[in-house]
């Protein structure tokens, strides 16, 4: 793996009794030490990982709701061991419990492939676009400091970082350390409305990350203001909801266990409404479904934080399908077969990244797999990063032959992550197949970014991989899901295509060497759009931030992997915490 900082190390300071306290009490039939240390005042001291703040803000809003889901754990349950995996890194992943998904049976019926023909004909076509996490920070204050120590700069946090006052000032337009201005979002709606005049996707994260601080008030200003912006450029907008909507962050209880988060369903379908109207789904899960005005094209937009690994609310009272949401999505998709729909399904998580629970990301493939007739299209955020995954009908087995379905992961607009970016989709018109993508990027390098930024065509899919295919795909056939196969034999084949693959992930900045296991691992992390087979191995102590110890950005680190996961995961390897639980993990599950 690439791009992952060091496990942190004890600090010297480290109060002894208190981490005897902790290790003490982490018993397999009690967790209790561990929810007192997620709620105390002082679970802080001795935390080097963030700024006092920082760490004190996060456990404050955090600790709560992982206590909360914990209190009743029991040691060795799979649960238990899922918490292990995925806020400690302790543990691997247990196995999928299976389950088969209730999904009406094949009809007879197929849908006739209508882009049969493309090779030979030239498809009428239109354009829409897609844009991700675009984190914006209405606290950014341009001339502030922009190397902080914090997550996430260009704040006036103290007097040391006001303008004037510090020798790294932010630009006008944003800097790589910090969240996006409204002057770079502005921008680049602009440009959106000049390259895709027809509709844009946007696959969710609104509020920035400064998970520490945030409220209930706070986020909705932002959602709706964000929204309100995109109406004021005149883009046709389906939205999706993102982990990062919410306060806590990434805290979206499921139906069963109350209505925690009506208000931010609220705040999105009166944000949505003004470009779907008002469905009931939206009120209740935040999701809906509706049909592209004047098209044979209907929008599913789920909310993938049902699924989400840091969604602490999961790990109590345990569900295979929280709010019924798999369910609601197999009800809307048999509907839209019946109809003769093609479908795009819109969501803020791709279901083979790593903080996608294997559970449901496989019971979710399974529903691909079935309507993968229907589907024509997945839309996904939430990695910062411009990368796809493929899904297959045997993930044993995977080849071009068995490649089902494309999830089309969007880069961010946030400069934390790589040069500002969004894509633009040359759609056919009668079959709404895909049949090329450009990516626009800002380049932040260019010395007219901080007083205009310029968003210029970064490359073309069908150019750029087209030619390396076998067979050579045509200039008017859609990018299939085998096409998207055969470019991972061609990147796996080809180490000088691999690269730069790998620095258009990032859009060109700050790109760590990636070569032997690292090619291997992203190989199979492009053939995994079911995250049990996506080849990550936890590692215990790791950090997961956004940025590292020089603000450098980690190219395996998924948006949302909160600074809770750091502080927590800090405090389970303290005085050989991390042995014990390892230890007593094992001797409840009999492995002794």
């Amino acid at each position: 793996m690439i791009g992952v900082a060091n496990a942190r190390q004890p600090p010297e300071n480290l109060n002894l009794q208190r981490q005897e306290d902790i290790s003490q009490s982490a018993i397999p039939t009690s967790v209790d030490g561990i929810l007192e240390s997620l709620t105390s005042n002082n679970n802080c001291l001795g935390c080097q990982s963030e700024d006092e703040d920082v760490c004190d803000g996060t456990i404050t809003l955090e600790g709560p709701v992982i206590a909360s889901s914990l209190r009743d754990l029991t040691l060795g349950s799979k649960t238990a061991q899922v918490f292990c995996t995925t806020l400690l890194g302790l543990c691997n992943y247990p196995e999928v419990e299976p389950y088969t998904v209730p999904v009406p049976s094949q009809r007879t019926k197929t849908i006739t492939n209508l882009n049969a023909t493309l090779n030979t004909t030239r498809p009428s076509v239109f354009k829409i676009a897609h844009f991700s996490d675009i984190h914006i920070d209405p606290l950014y204050v341009t001339g502030s400091n922009a190397n902080c120590s914090k997550p996430m700069c260009c704040r006036s946090y103290t007097p040391a970082d006001e303008p004037g006052n510090n020798d790294f000032p932010a630009g006008p337009f944003g800097d790589h350390n910090c969240g996006a201005p409204v002057s770079l979002e502005k921008s680049m709606y602009e440009a959106i409305k000049a390259f895709a005049p027809d509709f844009a996707i946007f696959t969710g994260d609104i509020v920035d990350h400064a998970i520490w601080n945030t409220s209930v008030e706070q986020n909705s200003a932002e959602i709706s203001m964000a929204y309100h912006h995109m109406s004021d450029a005149g883009l046709q907008i389906y939205g999706t909801v993102g982990n990062h909507e919410m306060s806590p962050v990434n805290a979206i209880p499921p139906a069963h266990l109350g209505s925690g988060a009506q208000w931010l369903y609220d705040v999105l379908s009166d944000a949505w409404k003004t470009w779907i109207g008002s469905p009931a789904k939206a009120k209740e899960i935040g999701a809906y479904s509706v049909q592209s005005p004047r098209t044979n094209l209907r929008i599913i937009s789920i909310s993938t934080n049902m699924w989400y690994t840091l969604n602490f609310w999961l790990y109590q009272d345990v569900q295979k399908d929280p709010s019924h949401h798999i369910q609601w999505v197999v009800d809307e998709l048999d509907k839209a077969e019946k109809a003769g729909e093609r479908v795009y399904l819109v969501g803020h998580m791709p279901m083979g990244t790593s903080d996608a629970l294997h559970d449901a990301s496989n019971y979710f493939d399974q529903v691909v797999n079935r309507y993968k007739s229907t589907i024509v299209g997945m839309f996904f955020g939430h990695t910062h990063l411009d990368h796809f995954q493929i899904s297959y009908s045997d993930y044993e087995r995977r080849t071009a032959s068995n490649a089902v379905a494309v999830s089309y992961i969007a880069p961010s607009m946030t400069p934390l992550s790589g040069m500002p970016a969004f894509r633009i989709y040359t759609v056919d018109t009668a079959t709404f197949n895909i049949l090329d993508i450009d990516t626009y990027v800002a380049d932040m390098n260019d010395p007219t970014f901080q007083v205009h930024p310029v968003w210029k065509k970064y490359y073309s899919a069908k150019e750029v991989y087209g030619t390396l295919v076998n067979p050579s795909i045509s200039p008017n056939a859609e990018l299939s899901p085998a096409f998207w196969h055969n470019v991972t034999v061609a990147l796996e084949n080809d180490p000088a295509a691999f690269d730069a693959y790998w620095t258009r992930k990032t859009r060109g900045w700050n790109v760590p060497p990636c070569d032997g296991d690292c090619r291997s691992f992203e190989i199979c992390q492009l053939r995994a759009a079911r995250s049990q087979d996506n080849c990550f191995v936890p590692t215990p102590g790791v950090s997961f931030g956004i940025r590292g110890e020089r603000g450098e950005y980690s190219m395996s680190a998924e948006c949302g992997r909160s600074v809770a996961r750091e502080t927590i995961g800090s405090l389970a390897i303290k005085k050989d915490l991390l042995k014990l639980l390892v230890k007593l993990l094992k001797e409840s599950q009999g492995h002794r």
